[in-house]
């Protein structure tokens, strides 16, 4: 089950050798040589040897290079739970997240939410997975006679896990993820059973159905065991004598998949998604080789199988990018016979405007891999590089790691399945800003030609006429500004992140200073790019930088002079003398080490793990001239 499962990876042709090469000395290496296995085909017994070696090489302490910070997850649940901890763990290695888990006594998750000396608390998650078997929630049910009685029934079951999700955020602080029910119970009337209110089979169908409704109202997360097994099939998950003597509803050889599909959500909470999909062209997008067989002669279109597989891999495509996805083209071809297609042929899906950066050459992929990334401005680990070619699908895992390589399989017509089932592109939220990043990240080409174009860098900047909308949090822009917050790692203070209602609480804070900022120029609106927050201290005129981000789509173009000047006149009206600000680096954050002292703030002195600690007087502090207008927004 677990290698046709993980089919997008490439097996692992050596397991006992690489794993027995693992680094005893370093935990930073070690660790970086669990990431690579775990991102190869693993059996169960693998995986589970792979889990035992993280504690083993790398200690209880993450290594310092990590590009998020530590997931603390609890896996609370009403049966047994705790053989799936070692896949959580692995499946978070797959995304380079470090994940310690925690799944407390059998059954016991709402004394532990009860009680805040128990070990749940005592573990202070960040994270809490309700996984409930299908028994628990409908196995108490009667006959009923009628269909308003089941409703009322799975009504007032949503309630209880309702109650529980709020337990979680309101005493933990935590994040909430709930696993959806396994539809477990064998049906009693086939494909009408619908017409039997009281069947578990109905029940579970209904309670899941209800609970994608409660999961939106109250912003969290689903975990949907049940779609997975609509496509594996139950058995694949679960194993009915397993169940009765050992009370585990998801199989063990299931756990590393399910493993995956958490890490998944917890690498889009984290920022974590891979956010362009680079694409070769010659018998990836379409059959054949452009510069040899023309325009007339590749393969792609209707009333062929072959073709009409390419143009439904390039309608997956597109449809990725309608909703936020990035594409880049990568491909050994001549720039004037690889356009073709795209202007061209009649059949062709996707079209030039669709590609944000296009690069045709007879360089090795991989330095043109790091020349899209160089100009997209985005960091290689969230690209996913598509390519029907084992060679070089190999030489860029070899070169590139941390670009995500899909093993492709060999009939074209599986691409876009494969692509999905990868999980690469799984997010938990879209917003208005998602649906327009093609367009944004092309409007952002342009601005680049022109800065190419010329050597005066500050009329670069005046010609673009660019205006700064901010203002305070308000709900029309809190998801996208949770977004922001849980996803921006480069320029990023102290990578802090909130949920949505973290968010709310300090749009609601008369304390609080959280801005919102968004980029208007002449090629168009940027969206919300940059995010400030500053919080009352013990101090009645202090107030510290608790985050400070910036999407790097708009690095070098003084944002952040604007954003630091609206910031104190903000902080001079409410009688702030002085701001503290932290910098915590990270893995990924180093652009903004010198940030503070840039703006004259003067040090306070380091702390655990290499944090700073600043601290500017206002009286000292004069506004930085830059060529941005500022424009309030009123609630």
């Amino acid at each position: 089950m677990e290698r046709e499962r993980f089919y997008w990876l490439p097996p692992c042709r050596d397991w006992s050798g690489e794993f027995g090469t693992l680094s005893k000395t370093d935990p930073a290496e070690a660790w970086s040589g669990i990431v690579k296995l775990a991102r190869t085909r693993l059996e169960y017994v693998q995986s589970e040897r792979l889990a035992r070696a993280v504690g083993r090489l790398c200690g209880e302490l993450p290594p310092n290079s990590l590009p998020t910070r530590p997931i603390r997850l609890a896996l609370l649940g009403s049966s047994t739970v705790d053989h799936l901890t070692a896949s959580l763990r692995i499946g978070g290695a797959r995304r380079d997240l470090w994940v310690d888990s925690y799944t407390g006594s059998y059954g016991q998750y709402w004394q532990e939410l009860e009680n805040p000396d128990s070990g749940l608390f005592r573990f202070r998650p960040t994270t809490v997975l309700f996984a409930f078997d299908a028994a628990h929630i409908v196995g108490h049910a009667g006959e009923f006679t009628a269909s308003t009685e089941a409703d009322e029934f799975t009504d007032a079951a949503i309630e209880r896990v309702e109650g529980f999700w709020t337990m979680a955020k309101e005493r933990l602080g935590a994040s909430v993820i709930q696993q959806t029910l396994l539809p477990v119970s064998p049906p009693l009337m086939g494909g009408n059973e619908h017409r039997l209110p009281w069947s578990p089979a109905y029940l579970v169908s209904q309670f899941n159905w209800k609970l994608r409704a409660a999961a939106d109202r109250a912003r969290i997360d689903l975990l949907a065991i049940d779609r997975a097994i609509e496509s594996d099939g139950l058995d694949a998950w679960h194993d009915s004598a397993l169940w009765l003597r050992a009370k585990q509803e998801v199989r063990p050889g299931a756990a590393p998949a399910y493993g995956d599909l958490v890490a998944r959500l917890l690498a889009a909470q984290q920022g974590r998604a891979s956010k362009c999909l680079v694409l070769d062209l010659d018998n990836t997008l379409w059959g054949g080789t452009i510069g040899d067989d023309g325009l007339g002669g590749i393969v792609l279109g209707e009333g062929n199988a072959a073709g009409e597989a390419f143009l439904s891999f390039q309608r997956y495509v597109r449809r990725l990018s309608r909703r936020g996805v990035i594409l880049a083209v990568c491909s050994k071809n001549d720039e004037h016979n690889a356009r073709l297609p795209f202007s061209s042929h009649p059949e062709m899906m996707l079209k030039a405007d669709d590609i944000a950066c296009f690069v045709a050459n007879w360089s090795d992929k991989a330095s043109n891999l790091r020349d899209i990334a160089g100009r997209l401005n985005i960091g290689l680990d969230s690209f996913v590089f598509a390519d029907d070619n084992p060679f070089e699908r190999n030489i860029v895992r070899q070169e590139l790691p941390m670009v995500m390589v899909p093993e492709l399989p060999e009939d074209p017509a599986r691409y876009a399945a494969c692509i999905a089932d990868a999980g690469y592109f799984d997010t938990t939220q879209l917003t208005k800003e998602d649906f327009e990043r093609a367009t944004l990240y092309r409007d952002n080409a342009k601005r680049r030609s022109l800065e190419s174009s010329t050597t005066d860098l500050a009329g670069y900047l005046r010609s673009l006429n660019m205006q700064l909308h901010y203002g305070q949090f308000e709900d029309i822009s809190g998801a996208r500004v949770t977004q922001l917050i849980n996803k921006t790692n480069q320029f990023n203070l102290t990578t802090k992140r909130y949920s949505e209602d973290g968010v709310k609480r300090l749009a609601g804070d008369p304390e609080a200073i959280a801005l919102h900022f968004r980029l208007v120029d002449q090629f168009g609106d940027n969206g919300i790019i940059s995010v400030v927050i500053a919080l009352p201290t013990e101090h009645s005129q202090v107030l510290e930088i608790d985050t400070w981000l910036m999407s790097c789509r708009v690095l070098g173009r003084q944002v952040e002079h604007a954003a630091m000047n609206v910031l104190a006149e903000k902080a001079r009206q409410r009688g702030i003398k002085a701001f503290l600000g932290r910098f915590i680096p990270t893995a990924k954050n180093a652009m903004v080490a010198n940030h503070y002292e840039s703006f004259g703030f003067l040090p306070m002195g380091a702390h655990e793990n290499g944090a700073t600690l600043w601290r500017l007087e206002l009286d000292r502090f004069n506004p930085i001239s830059n060529p941005i207008s500022l424009i309030e927004e009123s609630l």
